[in-house]
């Protein structure tokens, strides 16, 4: 292998995940090979920020010349509702804990509120931080001539590499000879997956040629498990989506018989837990993070490793292994709850609807949307939120060796982004899953080359066979439907409220 070319662009992905993209373009660099990076257009006269970031970290970029370079910095938009709920004489009710927990404020606010404005601010800060500090260093600019280079983007092909943010201009077939011309005429072209299957084949051979233990070619050889912990959280089985591109759920019992099976497996020395969700269920949250305090107990040591979100109940699941280990770029934290409910009874008096009523017990319409919430069932409500914040800020205490005063002080509901989550105590380390995968190896005492292995491994025919127990690999499989409010998921999915619970992130963190 002697150069890597990558077309750039296309459909956004998450920011950590750039980051270790990039991290990985310049460790091929530093190994002595040529890195070119090519787009037809970062955004299209508009916002490329993040795609021009991991053009950055390639030793060359040609840009097409009708291309733009969208390096324009960070804008974080939301809607409200308030006003259009008062004009149809709704109301929305909602209590949080603590201040920063904003993902209700839509309906309850004009505009942001003072801790909601001064969260998003930072986190949009941290990110230009980051962006602007690449930039300089790859393309060898000034910091004060990248902030200059961001207030007057975005950028025509021809002014960007008079700016020096671009090397070349060129089409695809003009940047194709130029990289085969460098490569040598033997050179042999292939997709990067195709690339990698050939190494993989090339590896086996090469370890059946030289006649391992018996041990170690069936898989005896000692291991860190790798659990994939994706999606909003839920209680049961993990989601899989019935629609194209709308992803999955994490189920609380797929995940955690995934731990368990991984502390029963000899050949496990320790876990690798690879986070990427915004939260969801309080009670699913704290099942998970009961597991991974269990491995840990077992001997095994877990790191956790943060994608491009692990907050609110992300975080929860990550909070009791022996290193939390996140990109810059992640977004965490939200160490908070929230629960509300819409109050449409004088809408629909409006429009000739009506409605009646007939309950056993006092507060079996709790949840009604036709009604406000009593002050006895307030009283409830308030000891719950308490009740999950205490336990939530308690628990984060316990695992990052802090007071739980300490905590509050950066909890509160508060979104960081990694770099600062770094700093302040809620993150160990900075990297990705390579970083992570090396501490996990070090902390079990492993060759640093030993495997690593996703786990729980089912086959089809296990997938057809019934679990033994819920201890067994294969005991929970994918279902379908999200229940996390318990009576209230499918309100609080009608009124915007994400349907997986009350430790959600609020809001979209994608950033371009």
């Amino acid at each position: 292998m002697v150069a890597l070319l990558a077309r750039v662009g296309g459909k956004p992905i998450g920011l950590a995940a750039v980051q270790e993209l990039r991290q990985a373009v310049i460790d091929l660099a530093e190994a002595g090979k040529t890195t070119v990076a090519w787009s037809d257009s970062f955004g299209e006269f508009s916002a490329g920020n993040v795609q021009y970031y991991l053009a950055t970290a390639f030793g060359k970029i040609w840009l097409q010349p009708s291309g733009d370079v969208g390096l324009t910095g960070i804008a974080v938009e939301r809607m409200f509702l308030r006003g259009a709920l008062d004009k149809l004489g709704a109301d929305f009710q909602v209590a949080k804990r603590h201040e920063f927990k904003s993902a209700a404020e839509m309906f309850t606010e004009t505009g942001f509120s003072a801790p909601a404005r001064e969260e998003t601010e930072r986190v949009a800060q941290s990110i230009t931080e980051q962006i602007s500090e690449a930039v300089a260093e790859r393309r060898q600019l000034s910091a004060e001539k990248v902030a200059e280079l961001i207030d007057a983007g975005p950028y025509l092909a021809p002014r960007a590499q008079a700016e020096g943010l671009i090397d070349e201009l060129g089409y695809r077939d003009e940047v194709y000879t130029a990289v085969r011309k460098d490569a040598g005429a033997d050179a042999m072209l292939l997709y990067l997956g195709r690339y990698v299957h050939g190494k993989l084949l090339a590896e086996r051979a090469r370890a059946a040629i030289t006649n391992l233990p018996s041990g170690m070619q069936n898989g005896g050889e000692k291991t860190v498990a790798l659990i994939y912990a994706t999606g909003p959280i839920r209680r049961g089985r993990s989601q899989r989506s019935p629609l194209p591109g709308s992803g999955g759920a994490m189920g609380s019992d797929t995940i955690a018989a995934a731990i368990r099976s991984a502390i029963k497996d000899e050949h496990v020395r320790a876990i690798v837990l690879r986070v990427n969700s915004p939260g969801g269920s309080y009670v699913a949250s704290d099942t998970i993070w009961r597991e991974v305090v269990r491995a840990r107990a077992a001997g095994k040591p877990v790191v956790a490793s943060m994608g491009d979100v692990a907050a609110s109940g992300g975080y929860f699941i990550s909070m009791a292994a022996d290193q939390i280990v996140a990109e810059p770029g992640t977004v965490t934290g939200s160490i908070g709850v929230l629960t509300g409910k819409p109050v449409l009874g004088e809408t629909l008096g409006r429009a000739g609807v009506t409605s009646d009523l007939v309950v056993q017990g006092a507060h079996a319409a709790m949840f009604s949307q036709l009604r406000p919430f009593t002050d006895g069932e307030w009283t409830l409500i308030n000891e719950w939120l308490d009740r999950v914040y205490d336990d939530f800020v308690g628990k984060v205490a316990q695992g990052r060796r802090m007071t739980a005063e300490q905590v509050h002080q950066i909890a509160k509901g508060r979104v960081w982004t990694g770099a600062d989550a770094a700093g302040n105590g809620l993150v160990d380390e900075l990297g990705g899953l390579a970083t992570a995968t090396a501490i996990a190896r070090k902390r079990a005492g492993l060759s640093p080359k030993a495997p690593v292995r996703v786990f729980p491994r089912v086959s089809p025919v296990d997938r057809l066979r019934p679990a033994e127990s819920s201890e067994s690999h294969n005991a929970a499989a994918a279902s379908l439907f999200a229940d996390s409010w318990g009576p209230a998921w499918q309100l609080a999915m009608r009124v915007g409220l994400h349907p997986y619970g009350p430790l959600t992130l609020p809001g979209t963190w994608l950033f371009e």
